[in-house]
């Protein structure tokens, strides 16, 4: 028996096939900005929105508010889209070179570079016309964070800095998060800031130690490539310690309770772990120590404000 497959609506396949293909492409764009890394800085910016919304004038109560709590969403997407998607452009034939990297969409010939660079425009089109929406320091300070987070992506062609470059740039985020809510900067979210900046960079480095003989041999500069990955590791370590500090103070400064700081408790013991898993005979793990933990990490972080700010307990400091 002969099976007939010919679609007896040809229109309704059409439709099929075109939502595939949609679909398919934007898996390919999603992986391209490696956008499920959003989690390691998203938390942090909207743990500046719960501290902050209460500060403002109308706080919760208003519609308004989650409008601008949207926008904010909105806008850190779109310029970590945009920043991802520049850095996969203006490295992609490094990523060529790398074994580790060659399968990447751009050099994959997956997503074509004029295809990447049109992505990067509307993203950043996005984010420019958000930001203006929201309020006069924000639109005045958006093409700052264009420049902080488009030009990391230049940084690890002069500077083994880079990885510290990366953490300032996503680092902004509870920053302009505090901004668009409440049109200042204090001393709270800037420790919330350097805190991510640290953080970020922490892990930067580590995830670097994969390629630290290919950096070399191409050029490039990283703290393994510079020092070594036994070194490097133990400045990863210092600059997590670093983190924890401004965490810490982030806490002092808004007099959180005990659930803050028995969550901070963990934060460290993850840390830890994190830098157990990862050593010089050990960089295999640096995968799931990149991904696994420091989503735990971020996510913990924004739990634990949420619930100390729902139920405080008074440390007595």
């Amino acid at each position: 028996m002969v099976l007939d497959n010919t679609c007896k609506e040809p229109w309704v396949c059409s439709d099929v096939c075109q939502m595939s293909t949609f679909y398919t492409q934007l898996q390919l764009y999603l992986r391209m900005i490696k956008f499920a890394h959003s989690i390691f800085a998203l938390p942090l910016a909207l743990i500046a929105v719960v501290l902050a919304v209460p500060q403002s004038e109308p706080g919760y109560g208003q519609p308004g508010t989650w409008l601008l709590i949207l926008k904010i969403v909105i806008c850190m997407v779109a310029l970590r889209s945009a920043a991802m998607g520049f850095n996969r452009l203006i490295d992609a034939r490094y990523d060529a070179a790398n074994p580790r990297t060659a399968v990447r969409e751009i050099p994959a010939g997956l997503i074509p570079r004029d295809r990447a660079a049109a992505f990067v425009l509307v993203s950043l089109t996005v984010f420019i016309l958000v930001a203006l929406t929201i309020n006069r320091l924000a639109a005045i300070l958006s093409p700052v964070a264009i420049i902080a987070v488009l030009g990391y992506s230049y940084t690890k062609r002069f500077t083994w800095l880079c990885h510290f470059f990366l953490g300032l740039a996503i680092g902004l985020a509870p920053g302009a998060a505090w901004v668009a809510i409440l049109e200042r900067i204090d001393w709270l979210a800037a420790y919330w800031s350097l805190g991510l900046m640290f953080y970020i960079a922490g892990f930067d480095i580590l995830y670097s130690c994969q390629d630290w003989t290919f950096d070399r041999r191409q050029g490039l500069f990283s703290l393994p490539a510079r020092f070594g990955v036994g070194p490097a590791l133990w400045i990863a370590r210092l600059t997590h310690l670093v983190a924890l500090v401004f965490f810490t103070w982030a806490g002092l400064a808004h007099s959180a309770g005990l659930v803050f700081f028995g969550g901070l408790v963990c934060v460290a013991l993850l840390f830890v772990y994190e830098h157990w898993l990862v050593r010089p005979d050990k960089l295999d793990q640096i995968p799931l120590a990149f991904f696994n933990v420091n989503a735990i990490v971020s996510t913990l972080l924004f739990v634990v404000v949420v619930l100390d700010e729902l139920f405080r307990i008074p440390t007595g400091l």
